[in-house]
């Protein structure tokens, strides 16, 4: 049983990913917590969220657009990792590590979508 979503590896590399970004703005400055920190983690959880909801959409061309808008977050995601390393708020490493994680997941859902019919 449960959700077909829930098997998809991307799904749930999304969902680890966001909760990496959610502790990683932790120790932004809290004059950005209705700011940065918090577009990013809209960003980051929304991907998973896209991804969930597309999967049980009603039809292939419906999951690709959700597909499309879970890219776009995570595109998002990746700009505000390098506002945050701009700004200090996280190190280099953080930063590359994260930056990595990103590039493989994009690839991974890049690839998924091309595959949906």
């Amino acid at each position: 049983m449960g959700f077909k979503f829930e098997n998809l590896k991307i799904w749930q590399q999304a969902m680890e990913f966001g909760e990496v970004i959610h502790l990683i703005t932790m120790k932004f400055p809290k004059e950005e917590v209705y700011s940065l920190s918090s577009q990013i983690r809209r960003a980051a959880d929304s991907i998973a969220l896209n991804i969930s909801e597309g999967s049980i959409g009603q039809s292939d061309p419906e999951f690709k657009r959700f597909m499309s808008y879970a890219i776009r977050s995570l595109a998002e995601v990746v700009t505000c990792l390098h506002k945050a390393k701009k700004r200090n708020y996280i190190t280099e490493d953080e930063f590359s590590t994260q930056y990595e994680f990103a590039f493989n997941l994009m690839n991974q859902m890049i690839a998924f979508k091309n595959n949906i019919k």
